[in-house]
């Protein structure tokens, strides 16, 4: 099942209260058995999930494989979405307070965070789609001052020539235009930049990544 993770302008994680339901399963649980979730987390982010060690697992434990399933799951959302993110060693702390930890289970999975936090960024990095995009803009102003059929004019043509890396591939792009046009586009790009940079946008982009 997905578990739901709200994220809050100061870098903490909001938790929903299934999440918070399944890592409070941590807290009926030795140490060790902790650590060993974590390992399994860890595996299964580097690898993906394996429903067979779930079973295994619950049969140690004495408990059913959805508990455990939703407990190493917990654990993966928490690791990538702080990951993602790169919440600090503080905000971390903070964020799983809520939940009745220990201090040595706070301390244990703050340790296991650190320690793998750069490692699971490069592997949702992995993760993510290669689109095409932009490497270079060459670009030319023409002006035609006079033809045939009109001997007074002035038309500026504005030639830009992009190129697109896509992959380990490099295309070029050719595009004309005339400078009202290429003025308008700016200010859309422009305006369009502004709005990305606005909080509610960037709220948005770091619950979809």
């Amino acid at each position: 099942p997905t578990v739901g993770v709200v994220i809050c302008f100061t870098m903490l994680l909001v938790l929903s209260e299934e999440h918070k339901e399944h890592l409070r399963f941590l807290t009926s649980v030795e140490l060790d058995v902790v650590k060993e979730f974590c390992r399994i987390s860890l595996e299964f982010i580097r690898k993906g999930s394996n429903p067979r060690v779930y079973q295994t697992a619950a049969q140690k434990l004495g408990v059913d494989a959805g508990t455990v399933c939703h407990g190493v799951e917990g654990l993966m959302y928490l690791l990538t979405e702080c990951s993602k993110l790169m919440v600090n060693e503080l905000d971390f702390q903070d964020s799983i307070m809520v939940l009745g930890f220990s201090e040595d289970l706070k301390k244990e999975l703050l340790a296991i965070y650190l320690e793998n936090c750069n490692e699971i960024r490069t592997i949702l990095s992995h993760m993510s789609m290669d689109l095409p995009h932009y490497q270079d803009l060459e670009w030319r102003l023409d002006v035609e001052l006079a033809s045939r059929a009109l001997q007074r004019q002035v038309n500026p043509l504005v030639l830009l020539r992009f190129q697109i890396k896509d992959g380990e591939s490099t295309s070029s792009e050719l595009l004309q235009t005339d400078p009202v046009n290429l003025r308008h586009l700016t200010s859309t790009l422009e305006d369009a930049l502004a709005e990305i940079k606005s909080q509610h946008c960037r709220r948005i982009m770091r619950n979809i990544k």
